[in-house]
């Protein structure tokens, strides 16, 4: 159905928000009692920045929160370095993390901005790895005693809680990621079980959070998109639904059901991958009740049938570090009818539609879409600004397919585009910018880190002053353009 009147509006109290992740953008490494991460346990590549620093938040959070502010952000999505506040994962609290998330809280609340807070974006303490880190059923133990800890100190301020970020990227790209310091020498059956071992310590989360806790929300944030079918030939559609099962229902089916998506588990059971699962492990599971679902949506992806031999596997656009296609399952395709980033990830606003209507027609849950956003490499001009009308378009074609998704009966209740501030890009360091707030640093050096706001941070300012109303802000936006 295409509307070309009548639209919904966004309701009064739509979180127009933004998001980042502690690793990337917090800094605070030396001096602060923090632990080492398995992130910090990796090995960068070459003349790439490191963690240590990144954008610095650590130490400039007031000053960032204060720029959150005059955007007009009415929520901050971050994530809370789970070493940080246990250095060893377990045992010994480190007082100077809890005064630093304290603080920044308090901040955000002081300027009516809600934080949302992730417990868990890739970071895991590396002192649990050493013993098992997913693999080991302790880490199930560890992240409820880490989760319970948070939301007896901030349960009082903080509404929406998101347990584990993109659990279906660490699990189906451990090494795009670096989650698994044994990758690849891990088996696809070991990452299975850790991620059973995820889901059985979110769901122990949720439980905790009603009945201890019930002020407060609770959801997961899994990564999420649409497959298309290359061709109208049944088999495409066969592949195109195998994919999209595999990578993102296989995921949300026990995250909000609490039960094994079937196809996706007879994939894993064919190819003797699946997770050892106990009958106690059935009935956590089955307890499972999320308040929302938080999806993370940056592009779709066009599928054919597989060919059968290694011919279905080839490098994802712009990102070799992450492979595409199964002998037997699926093949990835081009797409001629969408654009591409500078960085080659697919450009498709209306596929954000079709996904927030898949997910709300399957499981009649609020949805806040945690991550949207688009990476460049920004550059800072000679007058002191940053063009970035790219991301402008960017950002104004995916509301106006939010706005029609909200006409289409889905309850959307927030949008925290990938970045507020610029951060360090898992693969491409400083290079590549999210940002509505530029930091003045590259990978080789630290300059001023002088926080300057783009262009796009008065385009979203005025957007959220006039609560996504796109049609009224064509004009400005056309102006802007120009």
């Amino acid at each position: 159905m295409q509307y070309q009147q009548g639209l919904a509006t966004f309701p009064p109290d739509f979180l127009w928000g933004a998001s980042t992740s502690a690793y990337q953008v917090e800094g605070g490494v030396e001096g602060t009692g923090k632990g080492r991460s398995i992130i910090d346990a990796l090995t960068h590549p070459e003349g790439m920045a490191d963690f240590n620093v990144a954008s610095d938040h650590y130490n400039r959070f007031k000053e960032d929160v204060a720029l959150f502010k005059e955007l007009g952000l009415k929520a901050y999505r971050f994530s809370i370095a789970w070493s940080r506040i246990f250095p060893d994962g377990i045992g010994e609290v480190n007082p100077k993390g809890v005064e630093f998330y304290r603080n920044l809280i308090d901040e955000l609340v002081k300027n009516e901005i809600e934080p949302i807070i992730t417990l868990y974006h890739f970071d895991l303490p590396y002192a649990l790895q050493k013993i098992g880190g997913w693999s080991s059923r302790e880490t199930i133990s560890a992240f409820e005693a880490y989760a319970d800890f948070l939301l007896n100190l901030f349960s009082s301020k903080v509404t929406y809680w998101l347990t584990i970020n993109e659990q279906n990227t660490m699990i189906l790209h451990p090494g795009a990621i670096g989650t698994d310091p044994d990758y690849p020498m891990i088996s696809k059956q070991a990452l299975n079980q850790q991620s059973h071992h995820m889901f059985l310590a979110q769901a122990k989360v949720y439980q905790l959070i009603h009945q201890k806790y019930p002020m407060c929300k609770v959801g997961p944030a899994i990564n999420t998109t649409s497959m298309y079918q290359a061709t109208s030939r049944p088999e495409d559609a066969i592949a195109a639904h195998n994919w999209e099962t595999i990578r993102c229902y296989g995921f949300l089916e026990v995250a909000v059901n609490g039960r094994y998506h079937p196809l996706a588990w007879r994939y894993m059971v064919d190819r003797e991958i699946a997770p050892i699962i106990t009958s106690e492990d059935e009935s956590i599971l089955q307890a499972i009740r999320p308040d929302f679902i938080a999806i993370n949506y940056y592009s779709t992806a066009t599928i054919a049938e597989s060919k059968g031999d290694s011919s279905d596997i080839s490098a994802r656009a712009g990102d070799q570090q992450i492979m595409l296609g199964e002998p037997g399952v699926y093949r990835a395709a081009d797409n001629p009818f969408l654009d591409t980033t500078p960085y080659g990830w697919v450009v498709d606003p209306v596929g954000l539609r079709l996904t927030l209507r898949k997910v709300y027609e399957r499981y009649n849950l609020p949805i806040l879409i945690s991550e949207n956003g688009m990476g460049a490499p920004d550059k800072l001009e000679t007058d002191g600004r940053i063009y970035d009308f790219y991301r402008i378009s960017f950002y104004h074609e995916h509301i106006k397919q939010m706005q029609l998704a909200i006409t289409d009966g889905v309850k959307l209740i927030g949008y925290c585009p990938w970045s507020a501030i610029d951060l360090v890009s898992t693969h491409q360091g400083y290079a590549k910018r999210y940002g509505f707030i530029y930091v003045n640093r590259d990978d080789n050096s630290l300059k001023d880190l002088r926080r300057i706001k783009k262009e796009s941070f008065f385009w979203y300012q005025n957007l959220i002053r006039k609560n996504g109303d796109i049609n009224d802000h064509d004009a400005d936006y056309k102006k802007d353009i120009k």
